[in-house]
């Protein structure tokens, strides 16, 4: 062995491992179970005096962390640049990685364990200055024997592609796929078919612990010299980085020496070069200043399947292989008999019997030495599934790829955000979890309410942990419901949302007022104030009602107004429930919706069938936004409170008639003749709904809608705006629209109706089945024969003739209990 100078070359011989024959190269597939234990016997053959493992040397002062009895795999080593943390790279590992094996036989025999590969510092930077496109490199295939960082950035790249490290490639040859080109020469279609006999099925102990890391290195060496190493700058100074640290260890522990590194790497280490040639293969990389620490990871991610191109595709499976001690077959079916128990499917002992014995014979008839995953997977189909794929799915979801999350100990080095994070999950007992979940909040208690401030707040710094769902049983304001599911990209989200904060609390103000000092329009302002109401960010909201009042102020869009209107009367309803003041965001709605009114009904006039059926929307969404600002203006709601908040904020000055004044507006869009038909049509039902205009009314104005001199396609319009979006219950309970309606399709030109056709079908095919069918029964009948809403029910089979007082008030006891009213209120409601 030399002495260190410029000429050093790294000793070794191909023939053996023995004392004094060179460093013990362990060349492995990443996230490979039979891998794993082959490293493991090595090592206890070898017992080196020190293990160097392919990864950053940035993160050796975080190697102890994984004796932690609280550190639990999959967990993966996160490199993020200091000034820029979007820019992060993953170093997954399993229980089943050979590294992770490595990591662990390391510290259990107290010898040290260090990092070989190429700095995060360098690889960072590398990665910066790269172009995306250069990032992704579609054009190689996927390398299981050599996987590189994973970028935080959204490509569709493969292990060796995905890394931020590497540079534009300098040459045309392409590399290959190693465990493709060698499975072809053994005759095998598939690569991974051909690594699960040759490796994953091959038992240790009782053959040379050596003898598969030879084969591998022999293997690898010759698809270089065919091949090439593809033209990649990246592999050739990561390699001669890892040689340099070879070098090093070699001068402190002589042969004593064990690397694990991906298989591809092998012959390069094994390679003799010169230590200035290396060196000058490193001279002149970028740098930048990053930090590392420990995060959980999941099965999911180390699967193809979900995007991140880890090389293998059933993280599960090869869990299951590394940890079942013995009979991993009939261990395997029984934990697929026990998933499908627990989804109410019937499987018996006999059944599992039966999937274990096709499996075998599947195996001997096709020249395997033990049953595979595609085995056990056709033996589940045949027996458990009935020949279906729907139940196989599920399998697959849950126990191939698993939703294994890992664990890392508390005192792992973290960002202040992630710590103040971790305190609020541990306080408000909400755990993340790999596994997508419900949860139902009752905002009513304490705890529940504090879990909404959190996930809201998180949502607002880009932490997607929760998106709110449909609560159901429940339309109250104090109720919310929740979809959970913890991603390990979550953990680079929290670290970019550092920036603005040292605690969750700190860091949402922050933010919601740099947002509203950058929102581009006036609805941004107002959804933003709905989520600081949701969210209890006392400090950001008098900014965030500032800026929204100037911009309301300045915008004279009508349709903007109207858009805004909605978000911000919705924030009212959640004073009630979570204590907020809203006094001032119920001034700035009532101004709004005064500046709606006014400048709705010439925003409306001229308009395009598009800018009309959007000008339709605004006017719903005004029309539910005002019934709820009335609301917000008076009492509170009942059961929608919390304890000891029942009144909301109590009425603004001049604005009690705001409805009266809303309905104003309706029935001037319902008159002008300069307003497209489907907003006229639109305003008359909701003055309908609202009983502002009777029945007989109602009748009359369609009636001269529908009358001969109005355009077919005008007129088709309005009986969109009028019983569209479930309005077919008018036609089924008033027998005059029906009738009126009926009489005006039969009398459209034939020249004429295939324009209006497209608008009646959208109309009427948005009914429920029930209500096309009575609409079709009363049609055939002839409407129209017979008038008058309780006269009208007279006929049709299961209807009486008049209407039953005695059923009718049978309903009231469960209507004063839906509604939570008094007598008094009850009779009220129903006059």
């Amino acid at each position: 062995m030399g002495s260190g100078g410029e000429g050093d070359e790294v000793e070794g011989t191909e023939e053996g491992w023995g004392r004094g024959a060179g460093p013990l190269l362990l060349g492995v597939r990443h996230h490979g179970p039979g891998s794993a234990r082959a490293v493991r016997a090595a090592l206890d053959a070898a017992r080196p005096r020190v293990v160097l493992i392919e990864g950053p040397p940035e993160a050796d002062a975080l190697i102890p962390l994984a004796a932690d009895e609280d550190m639990r795999p999959p967990v993966a080593l996160l490199a993020h640049a200091v000034d820029e943390p979007g820019r992060s790279a993953f170093w997954p590992l399993a229980e089943f990685s050979p590294e992770w094996v490595a990591i662990r036989w390391a510290l259990e025999n107290e010898v040290p364990a260090r990092f070989i590969d190429l700095p995060a510092t360098h690889t960072l930077a590398w990665g910066k200055d790269d172009a995306e496109g250069e990032l992704t490199g579609e054009e190689q295939p996927p390398d299981p024997t050599d996987e590189t960082p994973t970028a935080e950035t959204p490509t569709a790249g493969t292990p060796s592609s995905e890394s931020p490290s590497a540079p534009e490639p300098s040459g045309t040859d392409i590399r290959v796929d190693p465990l493709a080109v060698l499975a072809e020469a053994a005759g095998y279609d598939d690569p991974e078919r051909w690594w699960e006999d040759v490796v994953e099925h091959r038992g240790v102990g009782e053959r040379d612990a050596f003898a598969p890391f030879a084969a591998l290195e022999e293997a690898m060496g010759a698809l270089r010299e065919t091949y090439g190493v593809g033209g990649h700058d990246r592999d050739l100074v990561r390699e001669a980085y890892m040689r340099l640290q070879v070098r090093a260890a070699q001068r402190e522990f002589k042969d004593d020496v064990a690397v694990v590194c991906g298989a591809w790497h092998v012959p390069a280490l094994r390679q003799k070069t010169a230590v200035a040639a290396d060196r000058a293969l490193l001279k002149g990389l970028p740098k930048v200043k990053a930090d590392l620490t420990w995060v959980p990871w999941t099965h999911r991610r180390l699967s193809r399947a979900s995007g991140y191109g880890a090389g293998i595709d059933s993280p599960g499976w090869y869990g299951h292989l590394f940890g079942a001690p013995d009979r991993p077959v009939e261990r395997w079916m029984t934990k697929v008999a026990g998933l499908f128990r627990e989804e109410d499917r019937i499987i018996s002992p006999a059944h599992v019997i039966e999937a274990v014995r096709l499996a075998e014979t599947l195996a001997v008839m096709r020249g395997r030495p033990l049953p595979g995953l595609g085995e056990t997977t056709d033996a589940v189909r045949a027996v458990m599934c009935e020949g279906s794929d729907v139940p196989l799915a599920l399998v697959r979801d849950r126990l191939v790829v698993g939703d294994a999350l890992g664990e890392v100990p508390p005192g792992a080095p973290a960002v202040p955000l992630q710590r103040d994070l971790d305190r609020l999950q541990r306080r408000l007992r909400i755990k993340p979890e790999a596994l997508e979940r419900e949860l139902e909040l009752d905002l009513r208690k304490e705890t529940d309410a504090g879990r909404s401030r959190l996930l809201h707040r998180l949502r607002l710094l880009r932490i997607e942990w929760g998106e709110p769902a449909a609560s159901r049983g429940s339309t109250g304001t104090f109720r919310e419901t929740w979809r959970l599911r913890w991603e390990p990209e979550l953990a680079v989200r929290v670290a970019e949302a550092g920036v603005w904060g040292t605690t969750v609390l700190a860091a949402t103000t922050a933010k919601a007022e740099a947002d509203a000092i950058g929102a581009q329009s006036l609805a941004d302002v107002t959804a933003l104030a709905e989520h600081c109401l949701l969210a209890e960010l006392p400090d950001a909201l008098p900014v965030v009602m500032k800026v929204l009042a100037d911009r309301a102020a300045l915008d004279t869009d009508v349709g903007h107004l109207a858009q805004a209107l909605p978000a911000l009367v919705r924030s009212l309803r959640y004073g009630d429930v979570r204590g907020t003041d809203t006094g001032a965001l119920t001034e700035v709605a009532a101004g709004l919706a005064e500046r709606v009114f006014v400048g709705l009904p010439p925003a409306c006039a001229a308009l395009d069938a598009d800018a009309a059926e959007e000008m339709r929307r605004h006017v719903d969404a005004v029309h539910g936004a005002v019934a709820l600002l009335g609301d917000a203006s008076g009492t509170g709601h009942g059961d929608t409170s919390a304890p000891g908040q029942g009144d909301g904020p109590g009425p603004g000055p001049g604005h009690g008639d705001l409805r009266d004044r809303w309905r104003a507006v309706l029935r001037t869009l319902s008159a002008r003749d300069t307003v497209p038909g489907v907003i006229r049509g639109r305003a008359v039902r909701l003055l309908l709904d609202e009983g502002e205009l009777g029945p007989d009314e109602a009748a009359r104005l369609m009636g001269l809608v529908l009358s001969p001199g109005t355009p077919p396609a005008d007129a088709a319009a309005w009986i969109e705006g009028f019983v569209g979006g479930g309005g077919g219950l008018l036609l089924v309970h008033d027998e005059r629209l029906l009738a009126l309606v009926d009489a005006w399709l039969t009398g459209v030109p034939a020249e004429a109706f295939t324009d209006v056709l497209p608008l009646l079908r959208r109309t009427f095919s948005s009914y429920e089945p029930g209500v096309r069918r009575t609409l079709g029964e009363l049609v055939r009948r002839g409407p129209g024969k017979q008038v008058g809403t309780a006269a009208t029910a007279a006929g049709i089979p299961g209807f009486g003739a008049e209407l039953d007082a005695g059923r009718a008030d049978a309903v009231v006891p469960v209507l004063r209990l839906l509604l939570g009213l008094d007598d008094n209120e009850l009779v009220g409601v129903a006059g």
